[in-house]
């Protein structure tokens, strides 16, 4: 018998707010004038003292950053710490670093480079950081899919309590790769777009903006959940994951893993597709993945299929830390029992399959179990259920 998973705290960094209010504002407001960087960021808070900061790559002081906030709202954990666990995806890891201490090794000799260099950059430093700052003695592990690791995290936590491996676990993702060379390799390979806009499912869609961002989620068993008074949040039903086997960075023709993903997610939540009220795509703006979603969503459901946005029309593209904040705004829409819009949308495309695209306005509805995609380079597919805490 598996047990259930609460959700009971929700934090967020992104560019269009810090903290989950501004950040649910941001997702209804639109795009920020400032653009894809996270601004006015004060990592100082979450650490001992500045030097501990100085020792840490950005993409960890995001996470602790969404950390605190979700830890906040979720209040005091009860479990045992042997029992609490930390999994917190990312795509890359401390690329900042990494970029800073090559440029000190050609300019200023091998010996200048930082004997930090190792432990900040290394993709598990945050979830690490996690685990050590609160004392979280569970399975610490991180998951690197490229795009697809918030979603991935997400899933493989919700399963540690499912099967009874741990009672609360830390998840999400963490991203900040808004560097000269990282944007430049995106850049190189057409993936960004060019008009500097970020236009999910519009017929003029040319790449996605690249973003920086971390969404932590505290999931907790659900009777333990109860039995402290913690607010339930949401509720984890399930969870997917499968291979394109396809290509390094385009989808397999006409979406057939993601078709496979949120199948076999439905199948672990134990509900059918007529059953899903909202999808928050993975929507990046890319012409092949936004066409290989479209047609995926619509085998899936039919046409026009459950109301879908996406939010990276405000976000852009968080690569590591997109499904994790995307969770958090599914988790957001059900507690405000709307689903922002498509920011960037103006123009239909006439060869995608018809979807019921939220655009213009927020959709009211009346909030049920709902999916969050995310479709990494590589093949990598990832898809939750979430739904509201009945």
């Amino acid at each position: 018998m598996t047990r259930r998973v609460a959700i009971t705290g929700v934090g967020v960094i992104a560019n269009c707010g810090q903290g989950k209010d501004a950040f649910w504002q941001g997702l209804l407001d639109g795009p920020p004038a400032h653009g894809f960087d996270v601004v006015d960021f004060d990592p100082l808070p979450y650490f001992v003292n500045p030097k501990e900061a100085r020792r840490s790559d950005r993409f960890t002081h995001f996470a602790l950053a969404a950390a605190h906030e979700a830890l906040e709202q979720a209040g005091e954990l009860i479990a045992d710490p042997a029992r609490i666990g930390c999994w917190i995806g990312t795509g890359v890891g401390g690329i900042a670093t990494l970029e800073d201490q090559v440029e000190t090794f050609v300019t200023k000799g091998p010996r200048r480079v930082s004997p930090f260099l190792v432990p900040m950059m290394m993709a598990n430093a945050a979830t690490a950081s996690i685990s050590m700052k609160y004392g979280f003695e569970g399975p610490c592990e991180n998951t690197v899919t490229a795009s697809a690791p918030g979603t991935h995290s997400l899933g493989r936590a919700a399963d540690l309590l499912k099967y009874g491996r741990c009672d609360a676990v830390i998840t999400g993702g963490s991203e900040a790769t808004r560097t000269p060379v990282a944007m430049q390799g995106f850049i190189n390979m057409t993936a960004t777009s060019s008009s500097g806009i970020s236009r999910p499912f519009d017929v003029d869609r040319d790449g996605f903006m690249h973003t920086e961002a971390a969404g932590i989620l505290v999931l907790e068993e659900w009777d333990m959940a109860v039995s402290r008074g913690a607010t339930i949040l949401g509720e984890v039903l399930g969870s997917g994951s499968t291979a394109d086997a396809h290509h390094i960075t385009a989808p397999a023709p006409g979406g057939a893993g993601a078709v496979r993903c949120m199948e076999l997610a439905m199948q672990d939540a134990g509900i059918t597709a007529d059953g899903v009220g909202h999808i928050n795509a993975h929507g990046t703006s890319t012409p092949l993945k936004v066409a290989a979603e479209a047609e995926a969503v619509a085998k899936v459901f039919g046409t026009p299929g459950p109301l879908l946005t996406s939010t990276k029309g405000v976000t852009g593209h968080a690569l590591g830390a997109a499904g994790a904040i995307e969770a958090v705004a599914v988790v957001l829409s059900i507690q405000h029992r709307l689903v922002p819009p498509t920011h960037g949308f103006a123009n239909a495309d006439p060869d995608l399959p018809s979807i019921n695209l939220v655009v213009g306005e927020p959709a009211e509805w009346e909030p049920g179990p709902a999916l969050s995609n995310s479709f990494g380079f590589g093949g990598h597919n990832g898809t939750l259920v979430l739904a509201p805490p009945n």
